[in-house]
């Protein structure tokens, strides 16, 4: 564990060969990102692609929402994300013809995404029309240390014979428009060319370009730059307009001569900065990438990557494909949060434009807490954001005619901008989920919640519970109207999942109050609020079924009509083949709900409960969303059914390197990456983090030999390795001290040089493995 193994292909995904189809997947993947800014995985010549452009989280456009029927509390406007100005193209003509593969099919052609150096490398070999043989190779990285600085290295060579080159390379903005799935026309020509031009210039080598959004009044700057090695006799100009800046080079290559240059690219946003500020800001950036130079911005990526793989790495005995797939989730995570500044991670992070570049809870329930136990000032940022936007939240839960403060279902800025309630307002379990992060972060950080806004989160949230709950005349206490994380079952009474963790947020946000009673008087809680707060929590009812001896996922599920699985197992996704209006009532769960109960509120169940409920909702499940599978996972693993807890894992890891879900090409599904790594850790792993207690419950399935992985815990570095003959934890640096923990329920310390150790456990499961729906058993 100490030192990561030699094999190159553990840590780089590859494309070997041009496949001239479908290039979204690969673009998605291929991506180099740092959270602020993300340049999607094309190639440098114009085409083949299937979406080029660069994206800067928190930059959006408004557009119009398409209501066939109007309703009071409907979000006014949408928001998509849109791609700023883009330098990510080359436009390459040798002897008078344009570089493009698809005429002129490569000889050699090789793309490598390396997650060591975090850069993605190109070289190909082809002959032009006239028989000239050429090669070019390049480099692209987006610096994980320099948050706005973006480069490419990039070289042509002629290798049999003279050749004319023409390079023309640019800066161009409103060029990228995104795939628009929306049939209201309005859409389409809002996003087309979002910009507005307020500043350009350019000299010999590069220039600026500083644009805003028409409507929603995000300023944008971008500054190119050249540093250019051109054989003697050839040409260098630029010419720039509003929307562009283009550099032309045109020069002779004998065989064996090469053009080489550096394209520096610097980008940097704001909401409230004007044009002359945003314009000095890229000018900086790229003064200080210039002076690095691109060797400098190589070793400063590497350094990043070198610490990211020292506190992050995972090693997986017996499963090349899985290893490799789990490190690039690890990498993907990096790439979304390592200078995120003022904006959420998006559900694609920047990969791409799919769900409009929304955050959902999705990032506050799989990449914040992995993000949490890896780096967890990344997810301190991504915590302040969402604290920031609580007045926000307060607004909506006043439309609600609720207290305290409604979080959206998904959003950029802070507003609800879902346009359908019943699996958006509805789904307010949420508010919850949201609040969970929090108190994970405190409890695996050991820092105060006041460090990220925490207790007025908590707070706020466990008023509009108080303001939802409904009592009856038995004394229960109900929460009606709810769409748990399963969207095929909409709009009920009693969802389990939104009742646990409801109770969770009102226990949590008392306790925070007695931790914090500063803050109560400044939040004006009552002694009365707290106690009610507490009795809610009691009262609140959790159907069970006792005739089936399990739990319905809400009130009367378990009565619902079933769903006919083998005569409709060629009607996946079912959305896509059947009406709500079916599905709702009938017993077909889209993704995880009750079962992410079992592993949220584990201690709400027994033992004999969750594996009668995981055997329910095994034959049930579709995982029609790729939430599902880590979730699975866990909850397989902590029943005892290795073999399909590793089959889960193996789905989510895998999910955009085999593009599973057949919609890669809009962006990487980033809260099963988060997922991934959370099912090898807290599944095969066992952790558990909650009350800042650290317990581990390791397993090994029978197609691994060794699980090993890395985590911080309250300012400690931590080695977790599990093989046949038991389980060793060590600490491997940071703060002195030991390390109280749990294995398998057992009492054991850990400090430096002094590793815990457990025999490994294995378990005896209570029934054969359940099975899954005709068609729908794990895939990869």
């Amino acid at each position: 564990m100490q030192t990561p193994p030699h094999d190159a292909s553990a840590w780089q995904v590859r494309e070997s060969a041009l496949d001239l189809g479908d290039r979204g997947a690969l673009e998605a993947v291929l991506t180099l990102s740092n959270g602020y800014v993300g340049v999607r995985g094309t190639l440098d010549e114009p085409q083949p692609s299937d979406s080029r452009g660069t994206f800067m989280a928190g930059v959006y456009e408004y557009h119009p929402l398409s209501y066939p029927e109007g309703g009071y509390g409907h979000p006014e406007h949408g928001q998509a994300i849109v791609g700023v100005a883009d330098g990510s193209t080359v436009h390459l003509q040798v002897d008078g013809v344009p570089l493009d593969l698809r005429e002129s099919p490569p000889e050699h052609h090789e793309r490598v995404l390396d997650l060591r150096a975090g850069t993605l490398e190109r070289e190909t070999q082809w002959t032009t029309p006239r028989g000239s043989r050429m090669r070019l190779a390049s480099t692209r990285l987006v610096s994980l240390a320099h948050r706005s600085v973006t480069a490419i290295r990039y070289e042509v060579e002629a290798l049999d014979r003279t050749v004319q080159v023409v390079l023309r390379s640019g800066l161009v903005a409103n060029g990228t428009p995104p795939k628009v799935r929306n049939e209201d026309p309005r859409v389409a020509e809002v996003l087309a060319e979002p910009f507005r031009a307020e500043r350009h210039s350019c000299h010999g080598t590069g220039g600026v370009l500083v644009h805003r959004t028409a409507r929603s009044g995000i300023g944008v700057a971008a500054a190119v730059e050249h540093a250019l090695d051109v054989p003697e006799g050839g040409a260098v100009s630029t010419q720039c307009d509003e929307d562009r800046v283009m550099t032309t080079v045109v020069t002779d290559l004998a065989p064996g001569q090469r053009l080489h240059l550096v394209k520096y690219l610097c980008h940097s946003w704001s909401a409230e900065d004007p044009a002359d500020d945003l314009r000095g800001q890229v000018l900086a950036a790229m003064a200080g990438a210039r002076r690095r130079g691109w060797e400098g911005l190589v070793a400063d990526q590497r350094a990043v990557l070198d610490e990211h793989w020292a506190g992050a790495d995972v090693e997986v005995d017996g499963a090349p494909d899985l290893q490799l797939a789990l490190r690039f989730d690890l990498f993907q995570l990096l790439q979304a949060s390592a200078c995120v500044h003022r904006a959420p991670v998006g559900a694609k992070g920047l990969t791409g434009g799919g769900y409009s570049g929304h955050t959902f809870w999705d990032v506050e329930g799989f990449v914040l807490p992995a993000l949490a136990l890896l780096r967890p000032r990344d997810a301190a940022r991504l915590l302040q954001w969402r604290s920031s936007t609580l007045d926000r939240a307060r607004e909506r839960a006043r439309v609600l005619d609720l207290g305290g403060a409604s979080f959206p279902w998904r959003t950029i800025d802070g507003h609800e901008t879902s346009a359908y309630w019943p699996a958006s307002t509805a789904a307010m379990h949420v508010n919850a989920d949201i609040a969970r992060a929090f108190t994970w972060w405190a409890d695996t950080t050991g820092e105060e919640l006041t460090a990220v806004g925490g207790v007025d989160v908590l707070v706020e949230t466990a008023r509009v519970w108080a303001a939802t709950a409904h009592e009856d005349h038995d004394g229960g206490v109900h929460l009606l109207g709810m769409t748990g994380p399963d969207e095929y079952t909409g709009v009920v009474d009693d969802n389990v999942f939104t009742n646990l963790m409801a109770r969770r947020n009102l226990r949590a946000a008392a306790a925070a109050c007695a931790a914090h009673p500063d803050h109560v008087g400044r939040l004006g809680v009552s002694a009365d609020e707290l106690d009610r707060w507490r009795d809610l929590a009691q009262r609140l009812h959790v159907p069970f079924d006792e005739v089936r001896g399990v739990h319905p996922a809400n009130a009367g599920f378990t009565t619902y009509r079933e769903w006919d699985f083998e005569a409709k197992r060629d009607g996946y996704p079912i959305e896509e083949h059947f009406h709500y209006a079916k599905i709702y009532r009938r017993q077909v769960v889209k993704q995880a709900d009750l079962v992410l109960a079992l592993w949220w509120c584990a201690e709400d169940f027994t033992p004999e409960q969750t594996a009668r409920d995981l055997d329910y909702y095994e034959r049930r499940t579709v995982r029609d969303s790729s939430l599902s599978a880590c979730v699975q996972a866990v909850v397989c693993a902590r029943v005892g059914h290795l073999d399909l807890a590793h089959a889960y894992l193996r789905e989510a890891a895998l999910v955009d390197l085999r593009d599973l879900q057949q919609d890669t090409a809009e962006g990487l599904h980033l809260a099963s990456a988060g997922g991934a790594w959370l099912a090898l850790v807290c599944g095969l792993g066992g952790l558990d983090p909650e009350g800042g207690r650290l317990r581990l419950a390791p397993r090994l399935p029978a197609g691994l030999d060794r699980i090993a992985f890395r985590l911080r815990w309250r300012g400690r570095r931590l080695g977790v390795e599990t093989t046949r003959a038991g389980t060793v934890v060590r600490v491997l640096d940071g703060q002195p001290g030991a390390v109280d923990l749990q294995i398998d329920g057992r009492a054991r310390t850990a400090a430096p040089g002094r590793p815990a150790t457990a025999p490994l456990h294995v378990p005896d499961p209570p029934a054969p493995a359940p099975v899954q729906p005709p068609g729908r058993a794990p895939r990869a």
